[in-house]
């Protein structure tokens, strides 16, 4: 059975992503460069991919995942990212961690640092 996430149109949680990351003085644009280093979507393909309301799963499987991205480490809601063993929920984990260290006003500097 497949997890509800998995099934979730990406436009449903996209304005949680830009409400949490402005709410903190983030901007849009920073959260799209975010979306970009992690997945390799660019601005078109991502405006694309929510105008279809394409599902996490699908959007990640047109991905071309940074191969940094396995280096991300850390918590998101108590489970640590690089412990997930189903690889679409450690790619969905892995923005879910990316947009909370952008929120947290660390910037895309402080992310590369940390993170990535």
């Amino acid at each position: 059975m497949k997890h509800r996430i998995f099934t979730t149109p990406l436009a449903d949680v996209y304005p949680l992503y830009v409400a949490k990351v402005e709410r903190k003085g983030r901007s849009k644009r920073e959260l799209h460069q975010v979306i970009h280093w992690l997945t390799g979507h660019t601005e078109a393909s991502l405006k694309k991919h929510l105008a279809k309301k394409t599902t996490f799963e699908d959007f990640f499987a047109a991905a071309r995942m940074n191969p940094k991205s396995k280096l991300i480490t850390g918590s998101v809601c108590g489970v640590k990212v690089q412990e997930v063993s189903h690889p679409l929920m450690r790619k969905i984990r892995y923005l879910d961690k990316l947009v909370d260290e952008l929120a947290k006003a660390m910037g895309l500097s402080g992310i590369s640092k940390s993170s990535v």
